[in-house]
Protein backbone atom coordinates (compact mmCIF):
# COMPACT_ATOMS: atom_id res chain seq x y z
CA UNK A 1 0.00 0.00 0.00
CA UNK A 2 1.27 3.34 -1.09
CA UNK A 3 1.69 6.13 1.34
CA UNK A 4 2.30 9.72 1.10
CA UNK A 5 1.58 10.62 4.20
CA UNK A 6 4.45 12.94 6.37
CA UNK A 7 6.32 9.65 8.68
CA UNK A 8 8.09 10.73 11.79
CA UNK A 9 11.06 9.09 12.32
CA UNK A 10 13.50 8.66 15.45
CA UNK A 11 17.22 8.08 15.08
CA UNK A 12 18.76 7.93 18.31
CA UNK A 13 22.36 8.33 18.34
CA UNK A 14 25.16 8.06 21.04
CA UNK A 15 29.12 8.70 21.38
CA UNK A 16 30.29 5.58 19.46
CA UNK A 17 27.51 4.37 17.60
CA UNK A 18 28.57 3.19 14.46
CA UNK A 19 29.20 5.98 11.35
CA UNK A 20 28.40 4.34 8.29
CA UNK A 21 25.30 2.97 9.81
CA UNK A 22 23.83 5.67 11.26
CA UNK A 23 24.30 7.92 8.30
CA UNK A 24 22.84 5.50 6.12
CA UNK A 25 19.82 5.61 7.44
CA UNK A 26 19.07 9.13 8.56
CA UNK A 27 20.26 9.92 5.14
CA UNK A 28 17.70 7.54 3.16
CA UNK A 29 15.02 8.22 5.44
CA UNK A 30 15.94 11.86 4.67
CA UNK A 31 15.17 10.91 1.10
CA UNK A 32 11.50 10.68 1.77
CA UNK A 33 9.13 13.38 3.07
CA UNK A 34 9.81 12.32 6.62
CA UNK A 35 10.41 14.50 9.19
CA UNK A 36 13.57 12.86 10.34
CA UNK A 37 14.81 13.48 14.17
CA UNK A 38 18.56 12.34 14.50
CA UNK A 39 18.37 13.07 18.32
CA UNK A 40 21.77 12.53 20.82
CA UNK A 41 21.56 11.19 24.38
CA UNK A 42 25.18 12.71 24.90
CA UNK A 43 25.00 15.90 23.34
CA UNK A 44 24.34 18.04 20.43
CA UNK A 45 27.90 16.55 18.70
CA UNK A 46 28.97 12.89 18.99
CA UNK A 47 31.94 11.19 18.06
CA UNK A 48 31.49 7.75 16.31
CA UNK A 49 33.02 4.86 16.50
CA UNK A 50 35.49 5.29 14.14
CA UNK A 51 36.00 8.23 15.05
CA UNK A 52 33.77 10.84 12.59
CA UNK A 53 32.21 13.76 14.25
CA UNK A 54 28.07 14.10 13.58
CA UNK A 55 26.20 16.96 14.78
CA UNK A 56 22.58 15.52 15.36
CA UNK A 57 19.04 17.93 15.43
CA UNK A 58 18.39 17.78 19.58
CA UNK A 59 19.02 16.04 22.49
CA UNK A 60 17.03 12.50 22.73
CA UNK A 61 15.43 14.24 26.28
CA UNK A 62 13.33 16.74 23.96
CA UNK A 63 11.85 13.58 22.55
CA UNK A 64 10.94 11.39 25.10
CA UNK A 65 7.16 12.47 25.04
CA UNK A 66 6.78 12.75 21.14
CA UNK A 67 5.12 9.82 19.07
CA UNK A 68 6.87 8.21 16.27
CA UNK A 69 5.78 5.87 13.14
CA UNK A 70 9.75 4.36 13.50
CA UNK A 71 11.96 4.41 16.02
CA UNK A 72 15.63 2.89 14.67
CA UNK A 73 19.05 2.02 16.43
CA UNK A 74 22.49 2.11 14.93
CA UNK A 75 24.81 -0.30 15.78
CA UNK A 76 28.35 0.24 17.08
CA UNK A 77 30.22 -0.23 20.59
CA UNK A 78 30.07 0.70 23.13
CA UNK A 79 27.57 3.44 21.59
CA UNK A 80 24.75 0.21 21.29
CA UNK A 81 25.24 0.21 25.44
CA UNK A 82 24.55 3.87 25.70
CA UNK A 83 21.27 3.64 23.78
CA UNK A 84 20.38 0.73 26.11
CA UNK A 85 21.09 2.30 29.19
CA UNK A 86 19.54 5.95 27.56
CA UNK A 87 16.84 7.03 30.32
CA UNK A 88 13.16 7.23 28.95
CA UNK A 89 14.78 5.43 25.26
CA UNK A 90 13.58 1.78 26.42
CA UNK A 91 10.39 3.17 27.76
CA UNK A 92 9.68 4.88 24.11
CA UNK A 93 10.93 1.55 22.39
CA UNK A 94 8.16 -0.63 24.34
CA UNK A 95 5.83 1.88 23.37
CA UNK A 96 6.22 1.23 19.75
CA UNK A 97 6.27 -2.61 20.05
CA UNK A 98 3.42 -2.25 22.37
CA UNK A 99 1.41 0.37 19.76
CA UNK A 100 2.51 -1.47 16.47
CA UNK A 101 4.25 0.91 15.11
CA UNK A 102 7.83 0.03 13.66
CA UNK A 103 10.99 -0.26 15.39
CA UNK A 104 14.62 -1.44 14.37
CA UNK A 105 18.26 -1.69 14.97
CA UNK A 106 21.10 -2.97 13.06
CA UNK A 107 24.37 -4.38 13.70
CA UNK A 108 24.66 -5.18 17.29
CA UNK A 109 21.61 -3.22 18.68
CA UNK A 110 19.09 -5.59 18.52
CA UNK A 111 21.16 -7.48 20.98
CA UNK A 112 22.83 -4.88 23.46
CA UNK A 113 19.42 -2.62 23.07
CA UNK A 114 16.66 -4.75 22.29
CA UNK A 115 17.42 -8.33 23.95
CA UNK A 116 18.10 -6.67 27.42
CA UNK A 117 14.58 -5.24 27.42
CA UNK A 118 12.86 -7.92 26.23
CA UNK A 119 11.86 -6.59 22.48
CA UNK A 120 13.28 -9.54 21.07
CA UNK A 121 10.90 -12.12 22.76
CA UNK A 122 9.25 -14.66 20.52
CA UNK A 123 10.50 -12.60 17.14
CA UNK A 124 12.64 -13.68 14.19
CA UNK A 125 15.66 -11.08 14.03
CA UNK A 126 18.91 -10.69 12.82
CA UNK A 127 22.21 -9.20 13.96
CA UNK A 128 25.56 -9.18 13.86
CA UNK A 129 27.31 -12.20 13.72
CA UNK A 130 29.72 -11.35 16.63
CA UNK A 131 26.78 -10.85 18.91
CA UNK A 132 24.84 -14.34 18.10
CA UNK A 133 25.62 -16.27 20.67
CA UNK A 134 24.56 -13.43 23.55
CA UNK A 135 20.58 -14.01 23.06
CA UNK A 136 20.61 -17.71 25.02
CA UNK A 137 18.15 -19.82 23.33
CA UNK A 138 16.75 -17.41 21.04
CA UNK A 139 18.91 -17.09 17.92
CA UNK A 140 19.26 -14.98 15.24
CA UNK A 141 18.61 -16.13 11.44
CA UNK A 142 21.23 -15.65 8.74
CA UNK A 143 19.44 -13.14 6.68
CA UNK A 144 20.71 -9.39 5.61
CA UNK A 145 17.50 -7.76 6.72
CA UNK A 146 14.49 -9.48 8.81
CA UNK A 147 11.40 -7.78 9.68
CA UNK A 148 8.42 -9.61 12.25
CA UNK A 149 5.67 -8.17 12.72
CA UNK A 150 6.62 -4.33 13.66
CA UNK A 151 10.19 -5.25 14.44
CA UNK A 152 12.87 -4.80 11.83
CA UNK A 153 16.58 -6.10 11.88
CA UNK A 154 19.58 -6.08 9.77
CA UNK A 155 23.33 -7.12 10.05
CA UNK A 156 25.53 -4.67 10.46
CA UNK A 157 27.39 -1.21 8.05
CA UNK A 158 27.48 -3.56 5.06
CA UNK A 159 23.44 -4.08 5.02
CA UNK A 160 22.87 -0.23 6.40
CA UNK A 161 21.45 0.90 2.71
CA UNK A 162 19.45 -2.12 2.51
CA UNK A 163 17.92 -1.70 5.42
CA UNK A 164 16.58 1.64 5.46
CA UNK A 165 15.43 1.32 1.87
CA UNK A 166 13.14 -1.63 3.84
CA UNK A 167 12.25 0.97 6.25
CA UNK A 168 10.90 3.61 3.23
CA UNK A 169 9.10 0.56 1.94
CA UNK A 170 7.53 -0.54 5.30
CA UNK A 171 6.63 3.41 5.65
CA UNK A 172 5.82 4.57 2.30
CA UNK A 173 5.54 1.10 0.01
CA UNK A 174 7.18 -0.33 -2.76
CA UNK A 175 7.18 2.61 -5.67
CA UNK A 176 8.66 5.21 -3.10
CA UNK A 177 11.25 2.62 -1.84
CA UNK A 178 12.08 1.94 -6.14
CA UNK A 179 12.23 5.87 -6.21
CA UNK A 180 14.81 6.27 -3.21
CA UNK A 181 16.85 3.38 -4.70
CA UNK A 182 17.19 4.53 -8.05
CA UNK A 183 18.26 7.67 -6.96
CA UNK A 184 21.13 6.34 -5.11
CA UNK A 185 21.99 4.70 -8.87
CA UNK A 186 20.88 0.85 -7.00
CA UNK A 187 18.51 -1.96 -8.02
Amino acid sequence: METTETKNILVPVADSSEELETVAIVDVLRRTDARVVFASVDGPQVTGSKGVKLVTDCLLSQCLDRTYDLIVLPGGMPGAEHLRDAEGLTAMLQRQRDEGRLYAAICCAPVVVFHPHGLLKGRRFTCHPNFANLTGDQKPVDETVVVDGNLVTSRGAGTAVEFALKLVELLYGRQKRNEVAQGMVLP
